[in-house]
């Protein structure tokens, strides 16, 4: 006998929490970079941290804007912060942006189509997931950066 039952994974907070948390440990490692190097130090060609960090604001709060408002904008680059200490006040306030539109974002809606920055025509749900695993991408990229510049990093597994 065949049965179909749903059974839920991780509930809508838990993703929430799990986002959050790769958000505090990339707040931590961009923290850990010199001013001077999170602008400047770059390898093979790569991005600085500074570039990455920018990247990733201009997806967190915005994305989830556009998708609890059904609006499909373009991608927008962020304005570029001028210190460390910019970034990381930016990066507070993509965290409450993420709080707030998250809210508004009904779990029946994460299988709805979203056309994200009108190119990425996806699940809801999938968008989420990218945005965490484009944040965990760059962060990899950045703790190379950390290495080579002879710093430790934080431990990835401490997210809280």
């Amino acid at each position: 006998m065949e049965t179909t039952a749903t059974v839920s994974i991780i509930s809508k907070d838990e993703l929430l929490k799990h986002y959050l948390g790769h958000r505090f440990l990339t707040r931590r490692v961009i923290e850990a970079f010199p001013e001077k190097d999170f602008f400047e130090f770059s390898i093979g060609g790569m991005r600085t941290a500074a570039q990455l960090t920018s990247e990733l604001l201009s997806i967190a709060g915005p994305s989830l804007k556009a998708i609890a408002n059904s609006e499909e904008t373009p991608y927008v680059e962020p304005t570029v912060p001028a210190t460390k200490d910019d970034y990381l006040k930016a990066f507070d306030e993509a965290d409450e942006q993420i709080k707030k539109y998250w809210k508004q974002i009904p779990e029946e809606r994460f299988p709805e189509m979203f056309n994200l920055f009108g190119q990425y025509n996806f699940p809801i749900l999938h968008n989420i997931l990218y945005f965490i695993d484009n944040e965990i991408h760059h962060r990899g990229q950045m703790y190379v950066y950390l290495r080579a510049l002879n710093i430790e990093p934080p431990f990835f597994w401490e997210r809280w």
